[in-house]
């Protein structure tokens, strides 16, 4: 996007990423597991372990991706989305900054267009001013702290940064996830419905130990949208646990079951994704669609992500204007209490 000349405005968006094709699937899983953040071996060990790893679950990680359908070519939709809302955030700030030259960059975390490749092109593009964007909404070791560390780590070019920490109750997005739930609960009619707002789960140990604010952004997040869509019937769950660790908890597929214990149809809203990939389109609408239907659990409906939703993409672009008046690291909204270890914007602290 060309302004007639001002400033140079590189807005870099960060997102986990996903495999582009069955062939794909195996590195990216190594990718995933080499991460520091998650295995916290030094190396070569946590490189041995991420090789066992992605190398026992690239079948069965394989075949749930075919479960999408044959249009990403066993792989993920989640660039293709991404895409698509880099290009929405790129038209509202070209309305919006109509003197300035912005540019939206993506970087990846574990697959293609990964950092490295992102740092690279946005050196070559030589900003003058710099805003680092995740999408994620709420703050964790395990998402934007990896995803900004491995840019901070990599971008050695010009401009002004400043970093946009979380926004897990800006007012767009509280008001896209409220929207969203109530169309839902509108399909469902007058049957009674109980709303399970479904977080990506992390070890227990990252909060306690690590002061990750994860869960508190989650769970006050959720709050939120349930005074904004005024329910009276919702909880709080976590899936996709995996390996020994004690996780957050209640799981969404034992919040599943006390649903049909309580005698109430479900409305899943995927609370901490922004677009659509494997943990919605096959955990959640396959496997615990499966879940429900196993234990009685009528109906079971999905809450879709956010995608271009405009209230959505208006946040991240306001979030940018927010950024480009400031320096350093700073939540946009409320809803970041900043106190724990792990926040990046406590006083004097560098992102990542």
């Amino acid at each position: 996007m060309t302004g007639s000349g001002g400033r140079r405005i590189a807005v870099v968006v960060f997102n986990l990423g996903g495999p582009d094709s069955a062939t794909t699937v195996r590195p990216f899983l190594f990718n995933l597991f080499n991460d520091k953040a998650i295995i916290g071996l030094p190396n070569p060990f946590r490189a041995l372990l991420a090789w066992l790893i992605s190398s026992r679950r690239e079948k069965p990680a394989r075949a749930n991706y075919a479960l999408m359908g044959t249009e990403w070519n066993g792989g993920s939709p989640l660039l293709p989305q991404t895409q698509a809302q880099t290009a929405a955030l790129e038209a509202m700030l070209a309305e919006r900054l109509p003197g300035d030259t912005v540019r939206i960059f993506t970087a990846m975390r574990y697959w293609h267009p990964m950092t490295a490749e992102t740092a690279t092109r946005v050196t070559a593009w030589k900003p003058d001013e710099l805003v680092l964007l995740p999408l994620y909404p709420q703050f964790s070791t395990t998402t934007t702290e990896s995803s900004l560390k491995a840019w901070n780590d990599t971008y050695k070019g010009s401009g002004v940064a400043r970093t946009v920490c979380c926004y897990p109750q800006a007012p767009g997005w509280i008001e896209t996830q409220a929207a969203a739930v109530r169309a839902r609960l509108d399909e469902a009619g007058d049957r009674p419905m109980r709303v399970l707002f479904s977080a990506h789960g992390i070890p227990e140990s990252l909060v306690t130990r690590k002061g990750d604010p994860y869960q508190e952004q989650i769970e006050a997040g959720c709050a939120a949208v349930a005074a904004r869509a005024g329910l009276t019937d919702w909880a709080v769950c976590y899936q996709s646990r995996v390996g020994p660790m004690t996780w957050l908890g209640p799981s969404t597929p034992d919040a599943i079951c006390k649903a049909a214990v309580d005698g109430v149809g479900v409305v899943i809203a995927p609370i901490a994704f922004v677009s659509e990939h494997i943990e919605t389109l096959v955990e959640l609408d396959i496997e615990y669609a499966e879940l429900a239907e196993q234990v009685g659990t009528h109906p079971y409906l999905r809450v879709p992500t956010p995608g271009v939703a405009v209230p959505f993409i208006d946040t991240l672009a306001t979030a940018t204007l927010e950024a480009l008046g400031r320096t350093g690291t700073a939540p946009f909204g409320p809803g970041c209490q900043g106190s724990w270890k792990a926040c990046p914007c406590q006083a004097g602290r560098p992102a990542g």
